[in-house]
C-alpha cells in the first residue's frame, strides 16, 4: 500500500513534547465519560426500572435515546469542529453535558429521562468527535499517534467495562440518580484544563456550511437508528423509518458527491482502510454492548449479586481490556493489520462461545468470557481506531473522528436493539407462567426481567418464587441465542478486517 503525501506528513511529523501528554490525559476525561454512559447506565436500569415503571419499550428508550441523537447529529458536530474549531466543540459539549445530566438525575417519569438522554446526545455529539481530531493535530509523528489512540480506545473500552463497577458501587450506596451526577465533576475538570493544555485546531481553508446538508444527514441517521431500534421492539413496522433513513442517506451521498465543499468528504470511504476499519468497529462494538446489556441484568437479577459485587466481577475484563489496547501497539509495528486484527477477534470469538456453550448459569463463564470478549475487542480498536485517523487527510480529522463515532454509537444502538431485541424475544415467547400468578402480574412479568423479578417479590411463596425461577430459565435461554449472535458479529468483523485492512507493515 503506497502513502499518499498526506500519510506521509502524518507519519513523519514532529514528535509532541510534554504538554501533548498532559493534553492525553485531559482528553481522556470525555472519552472516559462518553464510555462509560451505556454501560452505567445498564446497572442502574433494575432501580430505574423499580422506581419510574417504565414499559420494555421505554426501559429500551432509556438506553437508546442518547445514542440515537448523538448518531444523528455526529457527522454535523465534526465537521462544525473543523470549521470553528474542535476544542470550542469540546467545550460547548463539556456545558451542555453537564446540564442535561443533572436534568436527568432528577427526571420524575421515564419519558422525562428519556427526554434527558436525548438532550445529552445533542452535547455528547460535540464531545467525541473532538476528542479523536484534536489527537490527531496533536501527535503528528505516527509511532506517538498509535501509542495515543491505543490509550484512547483502551479508555474507551475501560470506561465501557469500568462503567458497571462504577454503576454497582453508586447503586450499592446511594439512589439511581448518582450515575448521572458523576459525570458533573469529571466535565467541571476538563473545563477547567482544556483551555490551559488543548490548543485549538481547524481546517485551515474550511469552505462555506452547507446548512441543507446538515438537516439532510440527521434526516438520515435518526430514523435509520429509530426503525432499527423498532424492528426489535415492534417488528416489521420499524422497516418504514428504516427506508426513510435509507432515502435521506441516498440524497445526503448525492448532494456530497456534488458539492465544491461537502459537509462529509465522501472520498473516505473510498479508502479500503478507512471503511473496512469503521465496519470492523461497528460489528465488534455490536457484540460487546449487546453483551453487557444482558449480563448486567442477569448477576444481578438471577445470580443475585449486589451491585457493588456484580460491578467487581467485571474488574478482571476491565483490566484484561486495557491491557490488550495497549500491548497491541508494539505487535501492530511489526505485523499487518489484516492479520493482527482478526487474530485478536479470535479471542472474543470464544467469549461469546463460552457463555453460548456453558449458560450463563456459572459466574465463572461470564468473567472469563468478558475477559475474553474485553482483550479481543480492545485490542482490534486500538487498531482499527489509528488507522481511521491516519487515512484521513489532517484537515479532516473531525469528520473522519465522526463518521468512526457514528460509527460507535451505531454499534451501541444496534447492541441492545438487535441483541437486546432477541433476547427480549426469547423471554417473552418462553416465559411459563406458573398458576396462582395474578393477571396484573403476569402482565408486568411478560413485559421485563425486572418486572418479573419485583412481582415475584410482591407475591412471595411458592407462587412467587416459581415466578422467578420460570423468568430466570427464560432469560438465561435468551441469552444464549444473544451469545451466538455476538460470536457470529465478531467472526465478520475478522472477515471484514483481514480483506480490506493495510496489507503491508508500515515501520
Amino acid at each position: 500500500m503506497s502513502m499518499t503525501p498526506t500519510d506521509q506528513i502524518a507519519t513523519d511529523g514532529p514528535k509532541a513534547d510534554w504538554r501533548g501528554w498532559v493534553a492525553l490525559a485531559v482528553l481522556m476525561l470525555p472519552v472516559l465519560l462518553v464510555s462509560m454512559d451505556n454501560t452505567i447506565l445498564n446497572f442502574a436500569i433494575p432501580e430505574i426500572a423499580r422506581d419510574l415503571e417504565p414499559t420494555s419499550a421505554e426501559q429500551l428508550w432509556i438506553i437508546d435515546a442518547y445514542s440515537l441523537v448523538l448518531a444523528g447529529l455526529l457527522v454535523t458536530a465534526g465537521s462544525l469542529g473543523d470549521r470553528f474549531g474542535r476544542r470550542r466543540m469540546l467545550l460547548i459539549g463539556a456545558v451542555g453535558f453537564t446540564v442535561l445530566s443533572v436534568a436527568a438525575a432528577f427526571a420524575p417519569t421515564a419519558i422525562a429521562l428519556i427526554a434527558a438522554r436525548a438532550g445529552m446526545g445533542v452535547f455528547g455529539a460535540a464531545l467525541m468527535p473532538s476528542t479523536m481530531s484534536l489527537l490527531r493535530s496533536i501527535f503528528r509523528q505516527r509511532d506517538q499517534r498509535r501509542l495515543a489512540i491505543a490509550i484512547w480506545a483502551g479508555m474507551f473500552s475501560a470506561g465501557g467495562a469500568l462503567g458497571p463497577i462504577l454503576g454497582g458501587v453508586l447503586i450499592e450506596h446511594f439512589p439511581w440518580q448518582s450515575v448521572f451526577l458523576v459525570a458533573v465533576p469529571i466535565l467541571v475538570l476538563l473545563l477547567a484544563l482544556a483551555p490551559a493544555f488543548v490548543t485549538e485546531s481547524r481546517d485551515p481553508q474550511p469552505g462555506p456550511i452547507d446548512g441543507w446538508s446538515i438537516l439532510i444527514s440527521m434526516l438520515a441517521l435518526a430514523p435509520l437508528a429509530y426503525g432499527i431500534k423498532e424492528i426489535a421492539v415492534s417488528g416489521w413496522i420499524g422497516l418504514v423509518p428504516v427506508a426513510i433513513g435509507l432515502g435521506f442517506g441516498w440524497i445526503f451521498v448525492r448532494r456530497q458527491l456534488r458539492s465544491a465543499h461537502p459537509l462529509l468528504d465522501m472520498g473516505l470511504f473510498r479508502r479500503p482502510t478507512f471503511a473496512g476499519s469503521l465496519a470492523t468497529n461497528l460489528c465488534c462494538i455490536m457484540g460487546y454492548v449487546g453483551f453487557l446489556y444482558f449480563v448486567s441484568q442477569h448477576l444481578q437479577m438471577i445470580v443475585g449479586l449486589s451491585p457493588l459485587m456484580a460491578g467487581v466481577s467485571l474488574i478482571p475484563g476491565a483490566v484484561v481490556s486495557i491491557i490488550a489496547g495497549l500491548a497491541i501497539t508494539p505487535v501492530a509495528r511489526r505485523f499487518r493489520a489484516s492479520i493482527v486484527v482478526p487474530t485478536v477477534l479470535v479471542l472474543a470469538v470464544a467469549g461469546f462461545l463460552l457463555v453460548a456453550l456453558a449458560g450463563a448459569h456459572g459466574l465463572w463463564a461470564i468473567v472469563v468470557a468478558f475477559m475474553l470478549i474485553g482483550g479481543g475487542t480492545g485490542a482490534a480498536q486500538a487498531i482499527s481506531g489509528e488507522l481511521i485517523v491516519s487515512s484521513a487527510p489532517p484537515a479532516k480529522a473531525g469528520a473522519a473522528s465522526a463518521v468512526s463515532e457514528t460509527a460507535y454509537e451505531f454499534g451501541a444502538v444496534l447492541g441492545t436493539s438487535i441483541l437486546g431485541g432477541a433476547l427480549t424475544a426469547w423471554y417473552r415467547g418462553h416465559l411459563v407462567l406458573p398458576a396462582g400468578v395474578p393477571e396484573e402480574s403476569a402482565a408486568q412479568a411478560r413485559e421485563t426481567l425486572a418486572g418479573a423479578v419485583n412481582e415475584a417479590q410482591a407475591i412471595g411463596g411458592p407462587v412467587g418464587e416459581s415466578l422467578r425461577a420460570a423468568a430466570a430459565d427464560a432469560f438465561d435461554g435468551g441469552v444464549v441465542t444473544t451469545s451466538i449472535l455476538g460470536a457470529v458479529l465478531t467472526v465478520a468483523a475478522g472477515v471484514v478486517a483481514a480483506t480490506t485492512l493495510e496489507r503491508r507493515r508500515r515501520h
